[in-house]
């Protein structure tokens, strides 16, 4: 066995219903992946690779769509067709058209169950849908969900009509900026540092059998260095099987373990091969659901064998550590946008193409920022080795005493209500739940920069015992007070370390924003962002070095971390290291790999 066979598995593919009309719309800038894309090639990679199954339908393609007002009924005639799985104001959706609180988006289509699968109870899998979805088969509705980023599944079994087509049916409704949950930087009204709204589909659909009493739900390893061992509990949809784990380093079987599903099992791995950002190392995992001593689920899977945690060092600083020794994590914010599909990247070779691009300019880490990504993105990062920083997406900033780098600030959170509270909590636990499997993910961010901020400390606290096994920094760039683990500075542009914390670890979660505009590459023909400006990628590079520099002379001072915005342009930001479409690099690439390095080593 081999990890990268997870990106392959076997596909039982649904055909996607062909149109001359398609094409993709608008006329703003492009990566080179969007002019590859077609409705029977788009996204047919297995979605989950941390829990894969053999058999399963893609029904990503031509879907037919309409938009409505929110108290109208289903329309008797559609308005187009849609690529699914790109948002309805994107340019690869074909679509581009806004929706408002007042809309309502319908998807419908027609799916076919082989009839190998008769016998199964049949799950539908949404990746991510924006904001609030219910769906229907043929007419019934078979369930909904409220989030805008985190995966969830349906039974539909019961609405399946036996030797006929099934009419799959979706309706969406997104407010956007005009409610308080979390939705990020959208905006129905996109400037500066706020970008085009998401609505809809925007990740992978598809549905896959299970046996009708039992199946598997979730995996999630854990691995503990020290004591050679990984913990894996395994969820299933009724508690009573039992479950057999295989661990493989390659084609060699090295590890087997069995438990009542349900409860946790403990594997212990002999002389462990350790994840870490230069040596990525990925076991392969087999788990195995029976009941009855019968066979009723089988999916694969992967683990690795790494653990975060916060240490002093031999200067009495608090630091991060991975696997037992301190590591200074430098990398850039990314915020995961793309010119032609928005939240969703143009194809799985585009999605991972910015880590490649990260670990080729020396980074180590990533912040992703206020949004959260398909699971193949953070598959890629496990396999390519990219510590991953996981921001909580928050609402619409209100007004509060935040106090940018003042100790003891942010002291009077928002006043949300009930319900916004209660819409954080759902979708952070989800997002938490759904990501919590991938290794390269070492720090969960609650909150950043005051936006929405609520009750600090009893969010830092549940986030904590939700996953101790990983560092939190209850605001990035918002917490000056004592809790969670983390003290988190934002700085402009030139670094600067102005409050140090003895009991918590101090780190500089944003800083630079070196803009550069690059004519042919810019979104729009209005005001740019940058925090300084300059027309000359030379200046950019030595402006990059000389604030790297700094860096550097604070680390010996207690700094563990800096984060440079930003990766990528996104639409009217023009301070990424490349243009928006991936087409312009903007620094001398040789220059920031040898800075970066001495960065990074400057704690080994």
């Amino acid at each position: 066995m081999k990890h990268y066979i997870l990106a392959i598995a076997a596909v039982m593919a649904t055909v996607c219903p062909a149109s001359a009309q398609w094409r993709i719309s608008g006329d703003k800038i492009r990566t080179e992946w969007a002019e590859k894309v077609t409705p029977e090639s788009v996204w047919q990679e297995y979605p989950r690779p941390q829990m894969v199954r053999s058999e399963w339908a893609n029904l990503n393609g031509l879907w037919r769509y309409a938009i409505t007002k929110t108290s109208a009924p289903k329309p008797d005639k559609f308005d187009g067709e849609i690529l699914v799985p790109f948002a309805v104001e994107s340019a690869l959706s074909g679509v581009e058209r806004n929706i408002t609180e007042n809309d309502a988006l319908w998807y419908e289509r027609d799916i076919e169950i082989p009839a190998a699968w008769q016998t199964k109870r049949i799950m539908l899998n949404f990746g991510a849908v924006d904001w609030s979805a219910d769906i229907y088969l043929n007419d019934i509705l078979v369930g909904s969900h409220t989030g805008g980023y985190a995966p969830f599944s349906i039974d539909i079994t019961p609405a399946i009509k036996k030797g006929t087509k099934q009419r799959l049916t979706v309706r969406v409704t997104d407010p956007t900026d005009t409610q308080r949950h979390p939705i990020g930087k959208q905006r129905q009204t996109p400037k500066g540092i706020w970008y085009t709204s998401v609505s809809g589909i925007w990740q992978t659909v598809w549905i896959e059998p299970v046996d009708k009493r039992n199946h598997i739900v979730n995996v999630k390893p854990v691995g503990d260095v020290f004591k050679g061992e990984l913990y894996i509990d395994t969820d299933c949809a009724a508690n009573d099987g039992i479950v057999e784990i295989e661990i493989f380093d390659g084609d060699n079987r090295i590890a087997t373990a069995k438990s009542v599903c349900g409860n946790r099992t403990t594997v212990i791995i002999p002389n462990a091969k350790l994840w870490t950002p230069e040596t990525p190392f990925l076991y392969d995992m087999t788990v195995t659901l029976t009941q009855n001593g019968k066979t009723i689920d089988k999916v694969s899977s992967y683990a690795a064998m790494r653990t975060v945690d916060v240490r002093r060092d031999a200067t009495g600083h608090k630091r991060i550590c991975l696997n037992g020794k301190p590591i200074f994590m430098y990398g850039t914010l990314d915020q995961g946008w793309w010119p032609d599909g928005l939240y969703t990247a143009p194809s799985d070779e585009a999605l991972r193409s910015d880590i490649i691009l990260s670990k080729e300019l020396g980074f180590n880490a990533v912040r992703k920022h206020v949004k959260v990504e398909p699971a193949r993105w953070y598959y890629h990062c496990d396999r390519e080795g990219l510590l991953v920083w996981q921001d909580m997406p928050n609402g619409v900033q209100g007004k509060n005493n935040w106090g940018r780098n003042v100790k003891g600030a942010g002291t009077d959170d928002h006043e949300l209500t009930a319900q916004d509270k209660a819409n954080y909590y759902h979708e952070w636990s989800e997002v938490m739940e759904a990501l919590r499997f991938f290794p390269s993910i070492v720090m969960w961010v609650p909150f950043n920069e005051a936006w929405t901020q609520f009750d600090t400390e009893a969010v830092a606290t549940w986030t904590k015992a939700k996953d101790p096994s990983r560092i939190i920094n209850s605001a990035s760039g918002g917490n000056m007070r004592e809790c969670g683990d983390i003290l988190d500075m934002h700085v402009y542009p030139r670094p600067n370390m102005p409050l140090y914390e003895s009991d918590l670890v101090v780190i500089l979660g944003e800083y630079g924003g070196i803009g550069c505009p690059i004519e042919g590459h810019l979104w729009w023909n209005k005001r740019n962002w940058g925090y300084i400006q300059f027309n000359d990628t030379e200046r950019v590079t030595t402006e990059y070095t000389d604030y790297a520099n700094d860096i550097k002379k604070f680390i010996p001072q207690g700094m563990s971390a800096a984060i440079y915005t930003q990766l990528t342009d996104v639409e009217g930001e023009v301070n990424g290291i490349v243009t928006y479409d991936r087409k312009v690099m903007k620094m001398d690439k040789s220059r920031l790999y040898k800075i970066n390095r001495e960065i990074i080593n400057t704690l080994k």
